[in-house]
């Protein structure tokens, strides 16, 4: 009875948000516009406001003429400062959190600068949103007469110069309300342990017995810890564990390879999975429908943005246009303007609207070539770097190369799976497959933590391409000559599938 209670508090308490989500789904433009005249008021006395004239800045013209695109190269100076404890350089109130992330060209981890506003504005908002839309679709859940199993990043917080750092879910659970926190488990002690083997196991002996009835994460991690769930019980299924469990909140990686699995180990036609899309750098949209494929784009978040459609774009010297002028069906580059003071910063998301009344989208991928199925976030600079140190080690020459994903199957863990075609080849493959994998994890946190002990990701799989293969490949599909280029990362088996059977033809 108690917790029959409770689940009604909290989901009045919850469903009362929906006003507010109603004014910015009736007036998306006007919303939009007065947050950066907020944004550029609130921050007009910092070091990078009085730079660029924020007093004068009176439209999103005048934006876009006084402040240019950001990458992270360019803004990291700014945000080394502030990581050394210099304040009100490019957002007024103090920064002491930042948001540790894969890395760049120049750096193998990026430390996003998480403010007070963005933490309660955004990031703790957007948890409240999440719930508050799901509890409107679905009047009749009894989602806080239990838990949320949550499982956040590898993470703890580490302190460096008085200010914070570590995993955004780390940083978030850190600052939950007790509520939240009430109502969540694993506790926040062993949420933030570090070793994943630790943790995967202390979090199974807590919630075992729980009442677990929805669970938040990054589909690869979690379906490596529902595996191991049912390893522990020796259960035909989920539900035979947590018979209450109803929804699933998951983002991070392109939900599409895991979905048949989760169905078979949550057999259960009226489960529910609801998608998010948030980073580091914040929270962006939240399925708003059930069995909906499209996120709504959340406008009221202290983040004004921007887009640069992707046949137009030219990186930091692109023209962007307000979300006024979107179309649909068209990719766009995302430019974000946020409560932690990133200026026209580009994300390197692309997205696809695919409804303007209301903004909702998908996300269609990055604005580099990328691979990012278990969260590993690849992206070229990575992979080309790697291949380098690979070849200068092993006296090898490429002369063109692919990678694709090796899906999760059943208990099977995932991986990358590669064909290469070597013009000088190496003496042993094996060696040189171990060179790779180790220069992969030296240039990429996101990759390094995924493969830690074999969790998530297995070794590279390398296949020697016989010679011509891509030469084949491409005249069988009439790419020869001209801007037609070998994919190099895919987030699909498409084309690897493809070359495998050239290979074994």
């Amino acid at each position: 009875m108690a917790f029959q209670i409770i689940n009604s508090i909290i989901s009045w308490f919850l469903k009362k948000r929906k006003h507010q989500i109603e004014l910015f789904l009736k007036y998306p433009k006007d919303v939009q516009q007065e947050l950066l005249l907020k944004l550029l008021n609130k921050a007009k006395n910092t070091q990078f406001g009085k730079e660029r004239n924020f007093s004068s800045i009176k439209n999103h013209a005048d934006f876009i003429k006084k402040v240019p695109i950001q990458k992270y190269e360019t803004f990291a100076p700014f945000i080394e400062k502030c990581r050394k404890g210099e304040q009100n350089i490019f957002w007024p109130s103090d920064i002491k959190w930042f948001a540790k992330s894969s890395g760049t060209t120049n750096a193998k981890s990026k430390f996003i600068p998480v403010s007070d506003d963005a933490l309660e504005y955004c990031h703790m908002k957007a948890g409240k949103d999440m719930l508050c839309l799901y509890i409107n679709n679905n009047p009749k859940t009894q989602l806080f007469t239990g838990k949320g199993l949550r499982l956040g990043g590898s993470s703890e917080v580490y302190k460096d110069n008085g200010s914070y750092f570590g995993d955004l879910s780390a940083i978030i659970i850190e600052n939950m309300p007790f509520w939240a926190d009430f109502s969540s488990a694993p506790s926040q002690e062993v949420a933030l342990m570090s070793d994943w083997e630790t943790k995967m196991d202390a979090i199974i002996d807590e919630t075992i017995e729980e009442n677990i009835t929805s669970l938040a994460g990054v589909p690869s991690w979690m379906l490596v810890l529902l595996n191991r769930v049912l390893e522990r019980t020796g259960k035909a299924n989920i539900l035979e564990v947590w018979p209450n469990l109803e929804v699933y909140f998951h983002g991070g990686v392109n939900f599409n390879p895991y979905r048949e699995q989760y169905k078979k180990i949550i057999p259960n036609k009226d489960f529910k999975y609801y998608e998010i899309y948030n980073a580091s750098e914040g929270f962006f949209a939240i399925q708003d429908r059930n069995n909906s494929k499209e996120l709504l784009l959340m406008l009221d978040y202290g983040i004004f943005y921007e887009f640069i459609p992707m046949h137009e774009y030219k990186g930091e010297n692109s023209i962007t246009i307000p979300i006024s002028e979107v179309k649909k069906d068209t990719d766009y580059a995302i430019i974000i303007t946020t409560n932690a003071g990133l200026w026209r910063y580009l994300i390197g998301d692309t997205v696809r609207f695919t409804s303007l009344e209301p903004y909702r989208i998908k996300i269609t991928g990055r604005t580099k070539h990328f691979l990012n199925v278990f969260g590993e976030e690849l992206n070229i600079e990575n992979v080309e770097e790697a291949l380098r140190l690979a070849c200068e080690k092993t006296n090898a020459i490429i002369l063109d190369y692919t990678v694709g994903p090796v899906f999760m199957e059943g208990k099977e863990k995932g991986g990358h799976e590669w064909m290469i075609e070597f013009k000088d080849k190496p003496k042993s493959l094996g060696y040189f497959t171990e060179v790779l994998d180790n220069a992969l994890k030296s240039l990429n946190s996101d990759y390094e933590a995924k493969r830690y002990l074999n969790i998530t990701l297995m070794p590279p799989k390398i296949h020697q391409a016989k010679e011509g293969l891509f030469y084949s490949w491409l005249k069988k599909n009439n790419k020869l000559g001209g801007q037609h280029k070998v994919p190099r990362l895919s987030n699909t088996r498409d084309f690897l599938e493809e070359l495998l059977v050239l290979q074994n033809s």
